[in-house]
């Protein structure tokens, strides 16, 4: 495999673990110039590039490459001014059969005025039973912005679907009701917004800018969590927009009450409108979705290998897209379909995945994240109630998944006494029965646990 046809398989794979701002960022103007002895080296465009991909990305590259030759066990950067070469993002097509610009770079055709990817649209986001409450209301939504639901939150795990359908009823306002302002934007960049406008003293001006959109989208909003200031301003604008009927569209990754350190009144105005989730999709959605991206990408793979993707690869849609465009890409590179056994070792590493199997470390992880808590606070002895519900549902997590005695789950804990850790997981198992809020907290924090 030639070096350029090596680093576009791995790109296509970063691509899906990553933000597109980020691939866009920091993987513009790479390339494999060598591989020899084990060693890759990958030019980049600066300094900056080089000490970002080494310290942030280097461990996902490596993991890549290896997976595509076995015998590569290090990546060294050096630094190629872009003057020096062309762009690499953009690969010539060898073969009419798949468009490979289509494949891996359709996400960075963004609208600048209302950040808006119009790849994503109703047409073709494929309806299920996981998903069709969401699409239901975005559809309305769509139809009648400002007073069908208002807001619309939709939450659920990582790569099930929650910006495609979002930006869909962006780019459907604008295709039918094209008067309106529509704004997509992370709340990432929003928090980024806020704090640069209190820094410049322009607060206002930020306030005037957003009172001008007639459907302002938010992703992520469990960002927010812990922003006392930011909640604050956003609360404002929330009021200023939702008084003169303009529709704001929120997703997350779990529902507004399991959002820690979210303000009580932002809380409420989160569920005054429409809640709907998105779940895991189940074996026909799958098989479903792996045909409609062949589809749009002019493409076949027989349907033994669309069961085998379909069967093995059920975390999120966002690593079934991965996995299919791993094997397009040795459909291009070869000219000739894989077999089923080629694509179960390409599919190696979707497949047989350390993060299928919790862990220790993969719990307390994931319960502290989600709890906005650092590790240690786990382990702390306290009996404040923000760090003892989280240890407990800790304690529950390693005795249901691990099946941990109650003395091991003490030792884990301190050398507490293992009655500590019966009473936590009897605790939770009642309150798991009874209360609704805690069975969605701990199934999100297994579905996160369980998919990497």
């Amino acid at each position: 495999m030639e070096n350029k046809d090596i680093w576009q398989s791995v790109l296509a794979q970063i691509q899906f673990h990553i933000s597109k701002a980020n691939f866009a960022t920091w993987f513009q103007n790479t390339e494999v110039i060598s591989k020899k002895d084990g060693i890759v080296v990958v030019s980049v465009p600066n300094a900056f590039s080089k000490e970002w991909l080494s310290n942030k990305y280097n461990k996902l590259i490596l993991k890549g490459l290896h997976g595509i030759d076995d015998k590569i066990k290090e990546v060294e950067y050096i630094i190629r001014p872009q003057s020096s070469k062309s762009p690499n993002l953009k690969p010539s097509l060898t073969t009419e059969k798949i468009n490979i610009e289509q494949l891996n770079f359709e996400e960075f055709k963004v609208d600048k005025e209302t950040n808006l990817n119009p790849r994503y649209t109703f047409d073709n986001f494929v309806v299920g039973s996981f998903n069709e409450l969401a699409h239901a209301a975005a559809l309305a939504v769509s139809e009648n912005p400002g007073f069908t639901y208002n807001p619309l939150f939709i939450y659920g795990g990582v790569g099930l679907g929650k910006t495609h359908l979002l930006q869909a009823v962006g780019n459907k306002i604008i295709e039918s009701l094209k008067k309106k302002k529509v704004k997509y934007i992370s709340s990432e960049k929003f928090v980024t917004g806020i704090v640069t406008a209190i820094r410049n003293h322009s607060i206002d001006a930020f306030k005037t800018s957003l009172s001008l959109i007639d459907v302002l989208i938010i992703d992520d909003v469990q960002f927010l969590a812990g922003k006392n200031k930011t909640q604050e301003e956003f609360f404002h604008a929330f009021n200023a927009l939702y008084e003169k009927n303009k529709q704001i569209i929120l997703s997350s990754d779990r529902p507004p009450n399991a959002i820690p350190e979210l303000e009580e009144r932002l809380r409420s105005r989160f569920e005054g409108g429409m809640i709907a989730d998105i779940s895991l999709p189940d074996y026909e959605t799958r098989l479903v979705i792996l045909k409609t991206k062949l589809q749009e990408k002019h493409s076949e793979l027989p349907e033994e290998i669309l069961d085998y993707i379909t069967n093995n690869v059920k975390k999120n849609i966002r690593e079934l897209e991965g996995a299919l465009n791993r094997l397009l890409i040795y459909y291009k590179i070869n000219n000739t379909p894989p077999t089923l056994e080629v694509a179960k070792k390409l599919l190696k590493s979707y497949i047989f995945s350390p993060f299928d199997i919790a862990n220790y470390k993969k719990i307390i992880e994931v319960v502290a994240k989600f709890y906005n808590l650092e590790e240690k606070d786990l382990f702390e002895a306290t009996r404040r109630k923000e760090i003892v519900g989280p240890r407990q549902v800790a304690m529950f997590l390693l005795r249901k998944e691990l099946k941990y005695s109650f003395p091991a789950i003490a030792r884990k804990f301190g050398g507490k006494d293992h009655t500590t850790a019966i009473y936590a997981c009897r605790k939770v198992s009642q309150k798991f029965e009874e209360n609704d809020k805690l069975t969605e907290e701990i199934n999100l924090i297994k579905q996160r646990i369980y998919s990497g």
